[in-house]
C-alpha cells in the first residue's frame, strides 16, 4: 500500500458506520435509478469459474487468478472471476434477453497482482452491465443517448445522497454531458 495517498489533515465528515450506510445508499439507489433508465434487469455474477470454460477475461494477460480445488467435484480447480466481459455477452444468451434489453451485475473478485492505490484493491467490488443491440443501434446518437441516461441515473443517486447525508456536502453534477470526438480532441491538442 506504499501508492496509498491520504490528504494531510483529512477527517471524514462521516463516521465508519454512517460511511457504510452512505456506501450501500449509494449502491442500491444508484441500481434502481440504472435499472429504469436502461431496462436492465440484475442477474448474479458467479464467483469464480472453470479455466477451460473461457470465461475468465484474463484483462492484459498477467493476473494470476485465484485459484482452489472444490472438494465435492474431486478437487476440480476453479479461479475467482478478474473480468465479466465474456460472461456477460454468454448471459445474455442464456437467459434469453431480447433486443434493447440488458442485465447488470455486482461482481466480487480478487485480484491478487493489482497495484493497490485511493482506487485499486486486491478486493474488487465492481458493477457491470451489458445491453443487448442490433448493428443498427451502433450511432452516435444512439450512444449519446445511453450516456445521458447513465448520467442522469449518476445524478439522482448524487441528488439522494445529499438529501440523506447533507454534511457530505456532495459535489453537483450537470445533467448534460459535454461530448468531444477524437478527431475534436486530436485538432485541440495536436502534441498530445
Amino acid at each position: 500500500m506504499n501508492n496509498l495517498q491520504i490528504p494531510e489533515n483529512y477527517h471524514s465528515p462521516l463516521t465508519i458506520r454512517e460511511t457504510e450506510v452512505a456506501i450501500k445508499e449509494v449502491k442500491d439507489h444508484f441500481e434502481r435509478a440504472l435499472a429504469k433508465s436502461l431496462h436492465l434487469t440484475r442477474v448474479s455474477a458467479p464467483l469464480f469459474v472453470r479455466p477451460e470454460s473461457g470465461l475468465n477475461d484474463n484483462l492484459n494477460g498477467v493476473e494470476r487468478p485465484v485459484a482452489f480445488g472444490i472438494k465435492e467435484q474431486e478437487d476440480r480447480e476453479v479461479e475467482i472471476v478478474h473480468s465479466l466481459a465474456k460472461w456477460k455477452r454468454y448471459a445474455l444468451k442464456k437467459y434469453g434477453f431480447a433486443h434493447g434489453e440488458g442485465l447488470y451485475t455486482d461482481m466480487v473478485a480478487i485480484r491478487r497482482d493489482e497495484d493497490v492505490d485511493n482506487i485499486h484493491s486486491i478486493y474488487v467490488d465492481q458493477w457491470d452491465w451489458e445491453k443487448v443491440i442490433t448493428a443498427k443501434d451502433r450511432t452516435l446518437p444512439f450512444l449519446q443517448e445511453t450516456v445521458r441516461d447513465i448520467v442522469d441515473a449518476v445524478c439522482s443517486t448524487a441528488d439522494e445522497l445529499r438529501w440523506k447525508f447533507p454534511e457530505l456536502k456532495a459535489i453537483r453534477l450537470t445533467r448534460e454531458p459535454t461530448f468531444i470526438t477524437t478527431q475534436e480532441l486530436e485538432d485541440l491538442y495536436p502534441d498530445l
